[in-house]
């Protein structure tokens, strides 16, 4: 990989989302975060501009550009001040569509990605269950057949954008779990993956959920009851949905690890700037060895995992599926992100506990990337598993 993996139009790119971060979302920031809720204008404005679909194919009105424009995008969103519009928008773009694109229909196409890259229809990931967390295949809610449609009953939880969105790409259990060769039940079989609109009759917002951090980002649990879709909401092949979930799994990896060393990158340059501002003894705190040191830490580990990253996103962008090291990725860079946020709250004191202070959204914000996504203990199962531990 080269030493730079970005253009001149990767730049431009870079300068054009800065612009409008700073210029009509940051501002917003705090407003958002304390109403629990981001402007409806927000994911129309992003589809207006084109940043909802960079990297998607221009005949469904994306960009047609390559994934490190999805990069750019990821590390300058997170400038707006606040961990929950990135999410947001990660979740509509980089987890509940890219499935619709890969294994949906033409009709799909064209009924559900070409309004979500507008901005027009929200999307939705939904795999979490109450009682089915890391255990995807453990997912309880079901769909059967009546007639050419299907009747799906269950329920999901800790879902972005579950409040506003407009339709949720469903991992549903479609028929009960077949048996392998050797007579074991086999838990992968039998799941299948749905578009399932919100509006639609037994489709409930059960509750809003009340987060750490994240706070202006819509997570809800949400409850289905004789949901009834037809047959065309079908994603992909029935009884393959488990396979197709795990492919989109390390897109979803992927882009948290964008935004966690962004984050992190973000963090560190604030305290920076805080350190050498802030008096302590009658010289800057910057100048103090131990503080020093804690910016070095800070620095070393930002730019370690972001040469992860970077390594990551070229095998990605060049198509190949790269389990070990996306998993990898996103457990280093979770990680990192939390410990230079705990750091850089150390560094600002009793500042850093307070509210008036940006760095205390930021540790709350990123103690969320060692869960969403895989948890840090199913990445060390996942990377265990490859090894041939």
């Amino acid at each position: 990989m080269p030493t730079s993996p970005f253009t001149d139009e990767h730049q431009q790119l870079r300068a054009s989302v800065r612009r409008f971060v700073e210029g009509e979302l940051a501002p917003h920031a705090d407003e958002w975060e304390a109403d629990g809720w981001f402007a409806d204008w927000v994911f129309p404005r992003l589809g207006e501009l084109g940043y909802l679909g960079l990297s998607m194919p221009t005949e469904y009105g994306g960009q047609g550009a390559d994934y490190w424009a999805t990069v750019v995008f990821g590390e300058e969103i997170v400038r707006c001040r606040s961990g929950s519009l990135p999410m947001a928008v990660a979740a509509h773009t980089d987890m509940a569509l890219p499935p619709v694109l890969k294994f949906g229909t033409e009709e799909q196409k064209q009924a559900y990605l070409v309004p979500a890259l507008r901005g027009e229809r929200i999307a939705c990931i939904g795999i979490t269950e109450p009682e089915a967390g890391s255990n995807v295949a453990g997912v309880r809610t079901s769909a059967r057949r009546d007639g050419r449609d299907w009747i799906i009953n269950g329920s999901k939880v800790f879902i972005t954008n579950g409040v506003r969105g407009s339709f949720v790409t469903m991992v549903v259990r479609t028929a009960p779990p077949s048996q392998t060769p050797d007579g074991r039940p086999d838990p992968w079989s039998g799941i299948s993956l749905f578009l399932v609109d919100t509006d639609l009759p037994g489709f409930e917002v059960a509750q809003k959920l009340d987060k750490v951090g994240m706070r202006a980002s819509d997570t809800a649990l949400l409850h289905l009851t004789d949901v009834r879709v037809p047959a065309e909401a079908l994603l992909g092949i029935e009884g393959q949905g488990f396979k197709q979930i795990m492919w989109e799994l390390q897109g979803e990896r992927l882009i948290a690890s964008i935004q966690s060393v962004a984050a992190a990158q973000l963090t560190f340059e604030r305290s920076l700037a805080y350190a050498q501002e802030r008096e302590a003894f009658g010289r800057p705190i910057a100048r103090f060895q131990v503080q020093k040191h804690r910016l070095v830490d800070m620095a070393t580990e930002v730019e370690a995992c972001r040469r992860l990253l970077y390594d990551c996103v070229d095998k990605w962008n060049r198509g190949e599926y790269a389990t070990t090291e996306i998993a990898m990725c996103k457990l280093a860079c979770a990680q990192m992100a939390f410990r230079v946020a705990d750091e850089a709250m150390q560094l600002h004191g009793g500042y850093g506990y307070s509210r008036e202070f940006p760095v205390e959204r930021s540790w709350r914000d990123a103690r969320l990337m060692r869960i969403g996504g895989g948890t840090d203990e199913v990445q060390r199962e996942i990377i265990s598993k490859l090894m041939g531990l």
